[in-house]
């Protein structure tokens, strides 16, 4: 199988202006020179970790939707990033994937971070998206997403890599950094998170460490404190070895497991 080649972007955002930073966006990743299979962007990249639905949120035929379209279209790669969406009432946290055909797949993130009171705001999803690129298997995640070993659990390694776009702050740096390799050992998978830096409206600091981390826990990207584009190439034929050399995935406990007291 080909490897597969990804752009992460660390950015700064634009509080609440979704206008700003797809014209931000826009002249990143049209300097991305290379080609590239897939580009990932933060958390909510259009607005920033805001609550505030009222202003910010937008439908699925929205602005923010269009644009993911239309940029995928033009790279002639997927892209994917979360944004805030309304539908039916509801307000979500969704990442939206972005394929070169113009199909979208969505994810709703499943844990919301109750410390901001994301909870009492938008509604969470309960289905996991995995999305097979040139004979990859992706599956994304959304930032407080990667506190729950459970919910990222890869049983008869059904995904190669997990994603997980982020806006994780400055002050619990370390836990992103000790959690990113974690999930990656545990699940013999690569893990990429890719966060933002700067400071938000709410005045919260942002350092980034977006990461590559390879299945044997390896950190081959990591960065802080500045906005970059990284681009590189996974190997198949490396997670590949590994799975069949230690074989640890196939003695993991099943989704059916009950652990009592």
């Amino acid at each position: 199988m080909q490897d597969l080649t990804i752009t992460l972007i660390q950015t700064e955002l634009i509080w609440e202006d979704i206008p700003a930073n797809l014209a931000m966006f826009d002249g990143k990743i049209d300097r991305i020179s290379e080609k590239t299979d897939i580009i990932i962007l933060p958390e909510m990249f259009t607005t920033g970790f805001t609550m505030n639905v009222e202003k910010a949120a937008e439908s699925m035929n929205g602005s923010a939707v269009a644009w993911l379209i239309a940029k995928a279209e033009q790279k002639r790669a997927h892209i994917m990033g979360s944004v805030m969406i309304k539908e039916d009432n509801k307000y979500f946290n969704r990442l939206v994937w972005a394929k070169p055909d113009g199909e979208i797949l969505t994810y709703d993130k499943k844990h919301l971070f109750r410390m901001a009171g994301e909870h009492k705001v938008f509604s969470a999803g309960n289905s996991h998206l995995t999305v097979e690129v040139n004979g990859w298997k992706l599956r994304t995640f959304i930032c407080y997403d990667l506190r729950f070993p459970v919910w990222s659990r890869n049983i008869g390694n059904v995904y190669d890599v997990a994603i997980y776009t982020a806006n994780w702050p400055a002050r619990r740096a370390h836990h992103w950094k000790l959690l990113l390799p974690a999930r990656a050992v545990e699940n013999q998978c690569y893990v990429i998170g890719v966060n933002r830096v700067g400071k938000d409206g709410n005045h919260c600091a942002y350092r980034g460490d977006s990461s590559i981390v390879d299945p044997v826990g390896n950190i081959i990207h990591q960065q802080a404190d500045v906005s970059c584009i990284y681009t590189t190439k996974l190997e198949y034929e490396k997670i590949k070895e590994f799975r069949e050399t230690f074989a640890a995935w196939r003695d993991a406990d099943s989704d059916a497991v009950k652990f009592s007291r």
